[in-house]
């Protein structure tokens, strides 16, 4: 006999399931992501909590013409699933492949794609008005999580969302309260009294009557109001929700595809917005992830049978990633300077960070998914004395482009920015990628910008940034490198470094680049091609003399660069050559070319976009060849 998950083509078959089968459907479900994430590696535990629940929006609505708009995504494998996608779910998050979040590209059934936090509600009412002056029936549903409901853009739908009062079905996901079984209970009783349509009617009904005696009418409604409000508070959970202009149901149970699926129609025959206050497990359904919610979030791969992970060979590495070379560096910074503080937002773990929250926790912060708060809070701590260490990915430290600008800038705050997962992060795919700060960050006045190319120059870099007194960004890439040792490179601020020196090209690389640019060296070597190679370690300000002097001797220059290759690294270079007025150089840019970078293994993706030794030495040896004297 074939399993339930073999008959599932399209969602519409759900609705035609027995019960029993939806709850068998929910264990072949959760047994296909566990093969193929532990042998490739993804968001587990998120995708573990919501099985039920997406089987329950997909039964309830009649999609793709009703509207289901995820949050950040991460959780999308099972509407993945669901939605014709099974036979090349192991592709998942591989070069060509699936792609780990929704992607419009993909399917009719991704309505938007997304891969940031905090979107779901504005993208949902948006198109929510898109119906309602079109004259359109449909319904819309955005499913959100407790953690991305802590981000600002998302408090701001929900407000704008009560006060135009339009139809709109928002699912929190709330996959970290406990709740018990007698709150439960009495919260349920009360969601269902609260909409069953007869209340509704006899609460109009007497509003009405009451609303007529004549004088003292609308003051009985009003008391009867401010009654019912107390009662609230008291009783209802979700009355800040109510407040907002939502009707509130729940919490429940986001395992009960029962209880869910009656819920959720009681939801679709209400007018208005709607919250529906779901509670899930994070890791549902496979003993290690429920343990250890927060280690299966985003996973490399590991043993399925019991959850560990390492390498196969059982050999250990001396190379630590970035992130951990960042991490034990600032602890030991600050263990000097009692002013160093450490902000992030809500990536502790993934910045390095969770030492320094365990080892000074009343100088760390974490803010929840918040940047644009995360920055200009560090603001406030920098004009009172503190030296702030913001910590957020690069993708998306763009959240708070105006805050940097404005708050820190302007403001020739002392404030350092470390940017983590600069350049390509491979599997997570072009939301992801932080391939755009070297645009965004070099317009800002006062800011300097530094690019390590391995861990001795990250710790170096992040020990000038601390003693500096202006902004400082700091960014490195999602990798594994040489950790650092007992003498660590003094780094003088805009100061690069001459690794090789040649007459023929001047290669000029940053951050990442540098390995690759040293290796294509020595194949320029091997074939009579004299190459000088700079570690620019600088983006904002260049190193004007070092960088000059070698293109006045080469006179042809190659900019390397693990950045949109439109206003970063060689862009800055370019301009300063013109501001020398050195204006007889042969200059070429390597870098990446398409601003959404798909996802894949970040090696393919570096070999896609030429970003090798080999690829780098064949586009030195072409200029060496096209012009001998160049103009």
């Amino acid at each position: 006999m074939g399993t339930i998950l073999e008959r599932i083509n399209d969602p519409g078959i759900l609705k035609k399931l027995p019960l029993h089968e939806l709850v068998q459907l929910a264990k072949e479900i959760r047994e296909l992501m566990v093969n193929v994430i532990s042998g490739r590696g993804g968001h587990l535990a998120s995708n573990l909590g919501v099985v039920e629940l997406t089987i329950a929006l997909h039964r309830a609505f009649e999609t793709p013409n009703d509207k289901i708009v995820w949050d950040v995504g991460h959780q999308c494998y099972t509407h993945k699933i669901l939605t014709g996608r099974k036979e090349s779910f192991p592709s998942i998050r591989s070069f060509g492949g699936l792609s780990g979040f929704p992607k419009r590209e993909e399917s009719p059934f991704d309505v938007c794609s997304v891969g940031h936090s905090s979107t779901s509600l504005s993208a949902a009412l948006g198109i929510a008005l898109a119906r309602d002056l079109q004259k359109k029936n449909f319904k819309v549903a955005a499913v959100i999580g407790d953690g991305a409901l802590t981000g600002g853009m998302a408090l701001e739908a929900l407000n704008y969302a009560g006060h135009i009062n339009t139809d709109i079905i928002v699912v929190l996901n709330d996959n970290e309260m406990s709740i018990s079984r007698n709150v439960g209970g009495m919260t349920s009783y009360l969601a269902r009294l609260r909409t069953d349509p007869k209340y509704f009617r006899l609460k109009e009904d007497l509003e009405l009557v009451l609303g007529r005696i004549p004088a003292i009418g609308k003051t009985v409604v009003r008391s009867a109001e401010r009654i019912k409000d107390r009662l609230k508070y008291l009783l209802v959970p979700g009355v800040l929700f109510e407040e907002l202009g939502f009707t509130y149901l729940g919490p429940i149970d986001g395992h009960n595809i029962a209880g869910l699926g009656e819920m959720l129609n009681q939801a679709k025959g209400l007018k208005g917005p709607v919250l529906l206050h779901v509670v899930t497990q994070k890791g549902k359904g496979v003993s290690y992830a429920e343990k250890e919610p927060h280690r299966f979030h985003g996973i490399g791969p590991f043993d399925k049978e019991t959850g560990k992970t390492g390498n196969k060979t059982g050999l250990t590495t001396p190379d630590r990633t970035y992130s951990e070379i960042f991490g034990s560096t600032l602890m030991e910074q600050a263990a000097l300077n009692n002013s160093i503080v450490a902000i992030t937002a809500a990536m502790v773990a993934g910045t390095g960070l969770e030492k320094f929250f365990e080892q000074f926790p009343s100088r760390s912060f974490d803010v929840g998914i918040a940047e644009q708060h995360a920055v200009t809070m560090a603001a406030g701590l920098a004009l009172e004395g503190f030296k702030p260490v913001v910590a957020i990915y690069s993708t998306f430290l763009q959240r708070a482009y105006d805050q940097i600008l404005e708050d820190v800038c302007m403001q020739k705050l002392p404030v350092v920015f470390a940017l983590d997962r600069a350049g390509l992060v491979g599997d997570d795919g072009e939301t992801h990628n932080g391939i755009f700060d070297f645009a965004y960050l070099r317009p800002m006045p006062e800011i300097m910008i530094m690019a390590p190319s391995n861990g001795p120059e990250l710790a170096s870099m992040l020990k000038t940034a601390l003693s500096l007194n202006c902004p400082v960004a700091l960014r490195y890439p999602r990798d594994k490198t040489t950790p650092p040792g007992a003498n660590l490179p003094h780094i003088y601020p805009g100061q690069g470094e001459l690794l090789k020196e040649g007459k023929d090209i001047l290669i000029l690389a940053v951050g990442s680049m540098v390995a690759p640019a040293l290796e294509a060296h020595r194949l320029l070597s091997a074939k009579g091609i004299s190459s000088c190679v700079i570690n620019a370690r600088f983006v904002k300000p260049l190193d004007r003399e070092l960088i000059s002097s070698w293109a006045k001797i080469c006179k042809r220059v190659l900019t390397v660069e693990e950045h949109l290759i439109s206003g970063g690294f060689g862009s800055a270079v370019l301009e300063m050559l013109e501001e020398e007025q050195l204006n007889n150089i042969y200059f070429k840019r390597m870098g990446l070319t398409d601003p959404f970078t798909g996802h894949g293994n970040r090696d393919i993706l570096l070999s896609l976009y030429q970003l090798t030794g080999e690829e780098i030495a064949l586009q030195a040896e072409k200029m060496c060849a096209t012009a001998q004297e160049p103009e």
